[in-house]
């Protein structure tokens, strides 16, 4: 099984952490850092090869992880001379990638079972398959809803449910026909393509423990909760 982990972004939200380090490599508690951990995970749940795609602070990376025999990974690198988005560096992979694969921030912190998200995608025979994880938004305002000038409906400091995607997906190479390398592919414009093209992604939906390390207190969240979970995030590593 093989992994793309994009890893290229600036890590803007989470400055001034990011300052001197890529994102992915900002510690978890007194020995890891968060790209490490995915890569422990990934070697645990069977995964064999990565592919890290890099940019911002890359080179940084590269010396970190190496040729990924530290994890019993093969590991190589595609370099992102220019921003590209969400999936444009895959684009430029497409010809060297299986025809299914599992794509993820690096950035991420789950107990997912990485290897189940990529078998429910080759089983539904999906084009793109997205985990998703179940939020809860509460709004401190009273709502209201308005026809013509006239408020016809409110709600009083509504709570409203959604899924949202973990960053982590199984691809199909062949979703990926038709675009053009070197040109910037978003997450957003490949699931809307998806869905007018009337061949909708798959749902992975998840409900165990996930953290998205976007800002500075998730940063603080995380490092506060890892302690406990280690050896359940870490398991069998």
């Amino acid at each position: 099984m093989h992994a793309v982990i994009l890893a290229g972004g600036k890590g803007v939200r989470l400055r001034p952490y990011t300052t001197a380090l890529p994102k992915p490599l900002v510690p978890i508690g007194d020995q890891h850092a968060i790209l490490e951990i995915v890569l422990r995970q990934l070697a645990t749940a069977g995964f064999t090869s990565c592919t890290i795609a890099i940019g911002h602070l890359g080179e940084i990376i590269r010396a970190y992880v190496g040729d990924g025999a530290a994890w019993g990974l093969r590991i190589d690198y595609a370099t992102e001379e220019s921003p590209l988005g969400t999936l444009g560096p895959l684009l430029t992979l497409r010809e060297h990638l299986p025809e299914s694969f599992l794509v993820m921030n690096g950035d991420v912190l789950t107990d997912l079972d990485y290897a189940d998200v990529l078998g429910a995608h080759r089983a539904a025979g999906a084009p793109l398959t997205i985990a998703t994880y179940a939020r809860k938004v509460h709004i401190d305002f009273g709502v209201l809803t308005t026809d013509s000038s006239k408020v016809v409906a409110f709600t009083e400091k509504p709570s409203m449910d959604y899924r949202v995607s973990m960053g982590v997906y199984g691809l199909s190479r062949s979703t990926l026909e038709g675009y053009t390398p070197g040109l910037p592919l978003g997450f957003d414009e490949l699931v809307i393509d998806l869905i007018r093209a009337q061949n909708p992604p798959q749902a992975y939906e998840f409900d165990g423990y996930w953290l998205d390390i976007g800002r500075p207190d998730d940063y603080d969240r995380a490092n506060a909760e890892f302690t406990t979970r280690k050896s359940h995030l870490l398991k069998g590593a």
